[in-house]
C-alpha cells in the first residue's frame, strides 16, 4: 500500500464519537495451518534433520516402527557441509536405517522444504554439490515397495533437531568411549528419593562389651573412640569386682550370724 492512499484513507474516515477501534484478537492465531494426515498403520516413519554451526556439522534421523518403537541416530560430520547438504546426509543416514531394518513401506518427514519439494520431483536441483544427494536418494528409494516424501513444520520435528544440534555441538572424544545417552523421567524431588539409612540396633555397650571378651575395637573406631572403649570397659571391671567384694563379704556376714 503506498503512503498517499494510506493518506487518503485516514482523510475520508475522520475519528468521530461513535469510532471503535477494532478487535485484531483472532482464536489460535498461534496455527498457521491445520493439516489432516493419514496414519499407515503398516508403515514405518523416519524424520531427519541437520545442524550447523561454527563448531561442526551434525545430523540426525529418528526411525519409528508401526508398534511405536523409536530408533534414535547421530551422526558429526568431519567434512565441509552447507545446511542443504546437511540436511540430505540426514535423510540418507535415514533411509539406511530402515534398510537395515528390512522396511518395505516408509514415510519420510523432515522440514526443509528445499529437500522434500526436491525428493519428490516438484523442485530441480541446479546446485552442482546437491546433484549427487538426490541421485543417491532416489536410487535408495527404489529399494522401497513404498516411499512416501511429506514436509513438517519445524515444531513438529523437534526430536530430530535436538539430535542433529547435540552431535554438532559435543566435541569428538577420539578414542575415549562414551556410553548411550540415556534420559530418565523423575516426577519428584530429588531429596524424595533419599534412601534413609537403617538405625543402629546394638546397644550402647555393644563396643565395650566386644573389647572385653576379644580385645578388639570397632573397624572404623578414631583414637579417642579407642580410649573412651578402654576407659569404659575398665570402669566396668572395676564395678564387677567392687560388687564381687560385697557379695562375698555379704556371705561372710550371713554365715558369721548362722554360727553365732
Amino acid at each position: 500500500m503506498k503512503a498517499q492512499t494510506l493518506a487518503d484513507h485516514l482523510a475520508e474516515n475522520p475519528i468521530d464519537d461513535e469510532y471503535q477501534p477494532l478487535i485484531t484478537y483472532f482464536l489460535d492465531e498461534e496455527v498457521n495451518s491445520v493439516e489432516a494426515i493419514s496414519e499407515d498403520t503398516h508403515a514405518w516413519k523416519m524424520f531427519f534433520d541437520g545442524a550447523v554451526n561454527a563448531k561442526c556439522v551434525g545430523i540426525g534421523a529418528f526411525l519409528i516402527s508401526p508398534t511405536g518403537q523409536h530408533y534414535p541416530y547421530t551422526a558429526q560430520l568431519q567434512f565441509f557441509c552447507t545446511n542443504n547438504t546437511a540436511e540430505y546426509e540426514a535423510c540418507i543416514m535415514g533411509i539406511n536405517m530402515a534398510i537395515d531394518q528390512n522396511v518395505e513401506e516408509l514415510l519420510i518427514m523432515g522440514d526443509s522444504d528445499l529437500i522434500i519439494r526436491q525428493a519428490l520431483g516438484e523442485w530441480e536441483t541446479r546446485d552442482v554439490k546437491l546433484i549427487p544427494c538426490k541421485k543417491h536418494v532416489e536410487d535408495l528409494s527404489k529399494r522401497f515397495k513404498s516411499i512416501e516424501f511429506r514436509y513438517i513444520p519445524r515444531c513438529h520435528n523437534e526430536l530430530t533437531d535436538t539430535l542433529a544440534t547435540l552431535a554438532s555441538m559435543l566435541p569428538y572424544p577420539g578414542n575415549a568411549h562414551i556410553d548411550p545417552l540415556e534420559i530418565q523421567i523423575r516426577e519428584r524431588h530429588g531429596y524424595c528419593n533419599t534412601i534413609k539409612e537403617a538405625p543402629n540396633t546394638q546397644p550402647w555397650y555393644h563396643d565395650i562389651k566386644k573389647f572385653l571378651k576379644t580385645q578388639e575395637y570397632p573397624e572404623q573406631a578414631s583414637g579417642d573412640q579407642k580410649r573412651t572403649i578402654r576407659r569404659r570397659a575398665n570402669g566396668s571391671i572395676q564395678s564387677n569386682n567392687a560388687r564381687s567384694r560385697c557379695n562375698q563379704n555379704g556371705k561372710r556376714n550371713v554365715q558369721a550370724l548362722e554360727m553365732s
